[in-house]
């Protein structure tokens, strides 16, 4: 592991890079963010992790915060962004995100030039019921890929069937799986055999992008 920053964390090598942007509730060393990019690692991939401005700020003094408003957390993303190229000179480029991290990269990749996007468990809708953000995914201008538990419920297969997602991106189904990708126990599927198939579909999208 290396870093050029006191809020980041660079693990692996490789000239392709993933940019790996973390949810609302959690920061980068959450064990969401550990395993995927240790399993992403595994698989060639150079892995890059970083806080949100809120979230560094919840580590200094240990408050709690609610996420940065849209503007400020895609500031920071270009930001980071930024600092990759400059500071790690990738042939590619991919933006991964958690949740909102996910959201917010679809929404990057309208203004900036990046070879890929993966959305974890991607937050079709808030919390609290609302309208599909369907938005960011139409607005997209790299390939895009979401992996997602059959019963998010930020999205869950069955709403997903009657929303007018784009046809291009790739949206694949983890069993019974929550907006975590934890399932339930008389599934017979585990979280981690989840975690190890979002780490396969996110190497096998990747690599078909620049193969």
């Amino acid at each position: 592991m290396k870093c050029y920053s006191d809020n980041v964390l660079i693990d692996g090598n490789g000239d392709c890079v993933i940019l790996f942007a973390h949810g609302a509730g959690a920061g980068m060393t959450h064990p969401f963010m550990q395993t995927m990019a240790q399993g992403l690692v595994e698989q060639g991939f150079c892995v890059v992790r970083f806080n949100f401005p809120y979230m560094v700020d919840n580590a200094i003094d240990g408050k709690r915060r609610p996420a940065n408003r849209a503007p400020k957390l895609l500031a920071e993303f270009s930001a980071q962004l930024a600092a990759v190229r400059e500071k790690l000179k990738p042939k590619k480029v991919i933006l991964m995100g958690k949740s909102m991290g996910g959201r917010m990269a679809a929404m990057l990749s309208a203004t900036e030039q990046v070879d890929a996007v993966v959305c974890l468990g991607y937050p079709f809708i808030p919390l609290k019921g609302g309208e599909p953000r369907l938005t960011p995914l139409m607005e997209a201008q790299a390939p895009l890929c979401i992996i997602q538990g059959e019963r998010d419920k930020m999205g869950n297969k069955a709403q997903c069937e009657q929303w007018p997602i784009p046809s291009n991106i790739e949206l694949h189904w983890l069993h019974d799986g929550d907006h975590s990708y934890s399932p339930r126990k008389a599934s017979g599927f585990t979280e981690q055999q989840n975690l190890t198939q979002a780490i396969l579909l996110s190497t096998q999208f990747i690599r078909g992008i620049y193969a």
